[in-house]
């Protein structure tokens, strides 16, 4: 960015299938190409290389303690330089990183979506604006079935068993009260054409300044 201007950084959160990634995407393509970036905070699940496929089955990945927030705030530091970043690439299929990464360079919005950026106190810190995405339970839970069966190769009893184990518990103990912290809420998501045009079009002034 060169300009020494900081970007701003916007986290979204919200519950599985609330539509945080849609409002991420309607958002990004408001903007003028290259003056954003969007990082997943789901990128950063921690790699459990070490365990068998039905061990890392068995793992709770809706607790806060399966995210390695140490090197997503390490990330978040260094793009807020204006240096770029090497995102991990995560297998939801075998529950893995994989080898290779997503160069991710730095820009004047900087979009991080994921069902519990609000939870840590430090990345919480780090972001200028937390939009939360708050869609009614009956509609997620369907989003997340027809996703995991159809993009992640899981089948109904699967995603079922997860869902009462860790998903559902989870999102009362943790995602839910994180919607304390937002400072705008969008109800239904990447539907509320309202809400999206008011973000971009305030976007879009911090974005208008001098590109170098």
């Amino acid at each position: 960015m060169g300009s020494g201007i900081k970007p701003l950084v916007m986290g979204i959160a919200g519950g599985t299938g609330s539509g945080k990634t849609t409002v991420a995407e309607k958002i990004a393509a408001g903007l003028p190409e290259g003056r954003f970036a969007i990082i997943d905070h789901d990128s950063y699940y921690r790699d459990h290389a070490d365990m068998s496929l039905e061990e890392r089955e068995l793992l709770n990945y809706d607790h806060p303690d399966a995210l390695d927030n140490e090197l997503f705030i390490e990330h978040l530091d260094a793009i807020h330089r204006g240096e770029p970043v090497d995102v991990p690439i995560y297998d939801f299929v075998t529950h893995a990183r994989r080898k290779e990464r997503r160069r991710v360079e730095p820009a004047p919005v900087i979009i991080i979506e994921g069902i519990l950026v609000f939870v840590d106190p430090e990345i919480r810190r780090r972001l200028d604006v937390k939009i939360f995405v708050d869609t009614d339970a009956d509609i997620r839970v369907f989003r997340r079935i027809r996703r995991d069966m159809e993009k992640r190769g899981r089948t109904f009893q699967q995603v079922r068993e997860q869902y009462y184990k860790s998903v559902r518990p989870m999102h009362l103990q943790f995602v839910e009260p994180s919607k304390r912290w937002a400072d705008l809420i969008i109800p239904e998501g990447g539907s509320n054409q309202v809400a999206l045009d008011l973000v971009i079009g305030r976007l879009l002034n911090i974005v208008a300044g001098p590109a170098h």
